[in-house]
């Protein structure tokens, strides 16, 4: 019970619909494993639900709520839902993002360009533009960016590589600025995983089967040649929000299987 009555805000708590489990959702049932008071944040009300049911079958509660983090006003909501409900905020959980729609400078669409960035860094922007008021005032309090590797070099998906190198600029401004409040802020870099928003997308794109796909991208990683799972980023999010690792702050943690040590050989 290392988060025992911590109130978590999962932002991101439903998922891309596929066969094996997203990064937001491992995240809150993690979360509700380990005792946290739980607002799940999604804007697809369904696919919300059907985590909040996952975590109730496991005989655990959480409250949910829908928001659209491109929108300033549903950013602010989320603070304002979590303090009337619970009265705080412990941890917030970015788990936001996508990359649909993204491609090279000379091909990218400025709409594709501006749709990819608001979701995935703006969003970010704002929901810790209204949380941290809170957390200051507590004089406590963690944000947890779910940022990638994609950060690191080119990448084939430019504006989804700059938007989460972005994050991870932010992450370490907002830690310095915030560390004097006792506020813990950092991200989470996950390399090649094997969530619904990774494989689905490909396979549909590529017209070419999940298992294909998988293997393709569990080669290239150092450990095991295996591809990671929502639960592995679950699991790294879980120390950096409890508190052994209370003296963690600024850090973006590759979650990767070696994958961006090999880069640097």
């Amino acid at each position: 019970m290392r988060l025992k009555d911590l109130v978590c805000v999962v932002v991101g708590a439903g998922q891309t619909p596929g066969e094996t489990i997203g990064n937001g959702r491992a995240a809150a049932i993690t979360y509700a494993r380990e005792g946290a008071r739980l607002l799940l944040v999604d804007v697809d009300a369904a696919r919300v639900a059907e985590t909040q049911s996952m975590i109730a079958e496991e005989g655990f509660g959480a409250e949910v709520m829908t928001a659209d983090v491109k929108r300033e006003d549903d950013c602010r909501a989320i603070t304002t839902a979590a303090v009337e409900r619970f009265g705080r905020i412990d941890v917030l959980h970015y788990n936001v993002g996508k990359s649909q729609g993204d491609g090279e400078v000379t091909e990218l669409g400025r709409e594709n360009w501006t749709d990819i960035m608001e979701m995935n860094l703006t969003g970010f922007y704002l929901c810790c533009k209204h949380a941290l008021p809170i957390m200051r005032e507590q004089h406590s309090g963690v944000i947890t960016a779910i940022s990638s590797m994609a950060a690191h070099g080119a990448h084939m998906n430019m504006t989804y590589g700059v938007s989460k190198s972005g994050m991870n600029s932010l992450v370490k401004s907002m830690a310095i600025h915030n560390a004097g409040y006792g506020i813990r802020i950092n991200s989470i870099m996950p390399g090649l995983m094997d969530t619904p928003m990774a494989i689905e997308r490909r396979a549909s794109e590529q017209n070419r089967s999940r298992d294909e796909i998988r293997g393709d991208r569990a080669r290239q990683v150092p450990l095991l040649g295996q591809q990671g799972t929502g639960w592995d980023v679950a699991n790294a999010a879980l120390f950096l929000a409890s508190c052994e690792a209370g003296y963690i702050t600024g850090i973006c943690l590759p979650v990767d299987g070696g994958l961006s040590a090999r880069a640097h050989l």
